[in-house]
């Protein structure tokens, strides 16, 4: 894990809250001049801290209506069929994410389609042919009420530290 001073996190919570800035614009809001500024993200990215940018898209809004949470039971679990089931869950579009679960269920995939008749057609078409998959229990979702991109950096979250392990010019 990266350690993280306070300067680090202000410039990754002003990053999520919008990638758009200018280093000038990120700099002011961070309380650094430009150059640190700029050389502290460069940083972050080069270590993976920062993974990278992307647009945030209204899923409704490009015919992606229907939201289900779905548990998601194997076989067995050895390496080879977990692995294999991991690698076909990253190539099916529809699954845009997928988390190993303790509990219940081996995983819970959240899965995004245009309609209900579109989900039916993805599990007997995708989700029962994944591998080792021998349960797969639904939920779909009425209401998001609360759907984050951000993760909490300041104020319950992420604490920064006094020294970092990153190598500063």
């Amino acid at each position: 894990m990266e350690q993280l001073d306070r300067h680090d996190v202000l410039l990754l919570s002003e990053l999520q809250r919008d990638a758009r800035q200018t280093v000038q614009q990120l700099a002011e809001a961070v309380g650094l001049s430009s150059t640190p500024c700029w050389k502290r993200v460069k940083e972050m990215e080069a270590t993976g801290i920062i993974r990278g940018y992307t647009a945030l898209v209204d899923r409704e809004k490009v015919g992606l209506a229907l939201c289900v949470l779905a548990e998601v039971n194997l076989t067995r679990h050895n390496e080879d069929d977990v692995r294999r089931f991991e690698q076909a869950v990253a190539t099916a579009p529809q699954i845009v994410s997928c988390y190993a679960t303790t509990g219940q269920a081996d995983y819970v995939i959240k899965v995004l389609v245009p309609d209900i008749k579109s989900y039916e057609t993805f599990l007997h078409e995708t989700a029962f042919k994944l591998p080792g998959v021998t349960h797969v229990r639904s939920s779909v979702v009425l209401k998001e009420v609360k759907a984050e991109t951000r993760l909490p950096l300041e104020g319950g979250g992420a604490q920064p530290v006094a020294r970092r392990r990153i190598r500063r010019a």
